[in-house]
């Protein structure tokens, strides 16, 4: 399998998670984004939950992914991010 193959046929409805430190502002940061990528989402999109210890949220996004490629800038974009511990 070369690096562009991917057992994935596009499209495809495809979660997302993003792990952060529990604040209110960190949903709308996952949101931001990754709404660049896909001009659909909406809120309604997004879930929450918080870890058992509460100091901790994961952010869930349910997108209708295009492309391998697009999924790469998703997890690219949120890997940057300060505020994303982890990408999922």
């Amino acid at each position: 399998m070369s690096r562009t193959d991917t057992l994935l046929e596009f499209p495809c409805r495809f979660p997302i998670k993003a792990f952060g430190e529990r604040d209110e502002a960190f949903e709308t940061t996952v949101y931001e984004l990754v709404k660049p990528h896909v001009p659909e989402l909406e809120r309604d999109d997004l879930s929450r939950r918080l870890s058992s210890g509460g100091r901790y949220v994961s952010v869930t996004v349910e997108i209708v992914a295009r492309s391998k490629d697009q999924l790469d800038a998703i997890y690219a974009d949120l890997s940057a991010s300060e505020r994303v511990l982890m990408a999922l």
